[in-house]
């Protein structure tokens, strides 16, 4: 049901471009309608990835899941960097991290009930959120009290990107190993496309990823005007959720029938993922637009240090539960306020 929903709702995709450039919508519509449109093609990049995957083996797999996984998040990252707006990427990579590990995770535990995790991998994912918060302080702190977007924080945050991506890379490859060794697999068996088609339906879904991101990443000045809401909120949190919408669903869904410890790593697994591999490669591929420093802000920093600290000490015995699902919940909330309350720099 949930699949056939997603696949007619891909019919959004050229409602919104054909809207954009032959219609007269307003930009609050647009983000709107642009942001709906970008669930079911993050769910057809995820979906196609899971299919190439199939014929390539799980080290191509894995590439092309962080690859294309992370895509409309990054396409989203890029565009703005490109916009100048600085704040608006920044929110929407910490609110990524933020979401996963606190809604995600939580919303998964709420729809599972009690079971176990896999304790080492999910301390393995939030100790890698760990090193790549303290790092970040490294850019941030002068940027506290100081212009965040200057060249010296730039090239510091390309510096640290590149320790986060040898890090991505070596810890990528223990994690191969450990689950081959272990034989851990999701125990769903899936009826593959052809190695063609799931490229094909990779190259289009990109495609319109970029299109549809575009007008998203260009009216959200306008509707966080129209909401009365702070650019940064807009992208930390409403941004953030949109481009891990499919993610999302897929954990609740794979915790609601009973597959607790695979809804666990999706969610920790994912966070690891932007916080060492998407936000570094944002940070560099930025250098082909415009330097990016990812100076964060306090509220950030305070938000990506207390759910790392939040989830382990709710996992820290290797068991999952509503009501510890319910605390990452109450968790984010507390977040979103924080961030509601912040406002733009």
């Amino acid at each position: 049901m949930a699949k056939r929903l997603l696949y007619a709702s891909l019919a959004l995709v050229p409602v919104v471009l054909a809207l954009h450039y032959l219609a007269d919508l307003s930009e609050s519509a647009e983000f709107v309608l642009s942001a709906a449109a970008l669930v079911p093609l993050a769910w057809l990049i995820g979906e196609a990835t899971e299919h190439a995957a199939e014929h390539t083996g799980p080290g191509i797999g894995g590439f092309l899941n962080a690859t294309f996984g992370n895509a409309p998040e990054l396409i989203i990252a890029l565009l703005a960097v490109n916009d100048g707006l600085t704040e608006v990427v920044r929110g929407s990579l910490t609110g990524s991290v933020v979401s996963n590990i606190l809604l995600v995770l939580g919303a998964a535990l709420v729809a599972g009930g009690r079971g176990p995790i896999d304790r080492f991998s999910a301390f393995l994912s939030l100790g890698l959120v760990l090193v790549a918060t303290t790092l970040f302080l490294v850019p941030s702190i002068p940027g506290w009290n100081a212009d965040p977007d200057t060249h010296a924080l730039a090239v510091a945050s390309a510096a640290i990107s590149v320790v986060l991506l040898v890090i991505y890379v070596v810890v990528t490859w223990f994690s191969l190993r450990r689950h081959r060794a272990l034989h851990i697999s999701s125990d769903d068996e899936i009826d593959a496309w052809s190695l063609s088609q799931a490229l094909g339906a990779l190259a289009i879904a990109t495609v319109a990823t970029a299109l549809v991101a575009e007008i998203l990443v260009g009216s959200i000045e306008a509707f966080a005007e129209h909401a009365g809401l702070s650019d940064f909120f807009v992208a930390a949190v409403v941004v953030a959720i949109v481009g891990n919408a499919a993610e999302h669903g897929g954990a609740v869904v794979v915790a609601h029938r009973g597959k607790i410890a695979l809804a666990a790593e999706i969610a920790l697994s994912s966070a690891a993922q932007v916080a060492v591999f998407l936000i570094p490669a944002v940070a560099l591929l930025s250098w082909l637009i415009e330097p990016l420093s990812l100076s964060f802000r306090p509220v950030e920093i305070g938000a990506l240090f207390g759910a790392v600290a939040c989830a382990a000490l709710l996992l820290r015995q290797g068991e999952a539960s509503r009501a510890r699902g319910a605390v990452l919940l109450l968790g984010y909330g507390v977040v979103v306020v924080a961030f509601y309350v912040s406002g733009d720099r």
